[in-house]
């Protein structure tokens, strides 16, 4: 199946590849990939016409979005991917009281403060301004 046999996402109006390039091993050399296997990956995916990159917040930590921003920026690719990252362990790297020793409710989940908390930093990890699609992990 080639991946320029692009199709409609839903009644999104997003038109993605038909498959997506999944990054949760991207930054996580122990058991995954390796930040240098990480780019070959990405670059081999989207110069054969992949447009549609899956990641989350939790996701080595943080380490894939990070990777994934700088490679779209180098490549400025970000105008021809689908970018979907997702949100709502507890755990991810920007909560709230992360650091504090004190419970917090905040911390995880689908309420609307973690929901902002959490968007605004995948969108500083990816180095962009928007995505694509957002997910409930969770």
């Amino acid at each position: 199946m080639p991946l320029t046999d692009y199709r409609t996402l839903g009644r999104s109006g997003l038109i993605v590849s038909p498959l997506s390039l999944g990054t949760m091993t991207f930054g996580t050399p122990g058991w995954g990939s390796s930040d240098e296997d990480s780019a070959t990956i990405f670059n081999e995916y989207t110069n054969t016409g992949g447009n549609f990159i899956d990641t989350a917040d939790v996701y080595a930590g943080g380490r894939s979005e990070e990777l994934l921003g700088g490679y779209i920026g180098q490549r400025k690719l970000r105008n021809e991917l689908v970018l979907a990252t997702k949100f709502g362990f507890g755990g991810s790297p920007d909560n709230f009281g992360a650091n504090t020793g004190r419970p917090n409710p905040h911390n995880g989940g689908n309420g609307r403060k973690h929901i902002y908390q959490a968007l605004e930093g995948s969108l500083r990890r990816l180095g962009t301004d928007y995505i694509d699609l957002y997910w409930l992990h969770v």
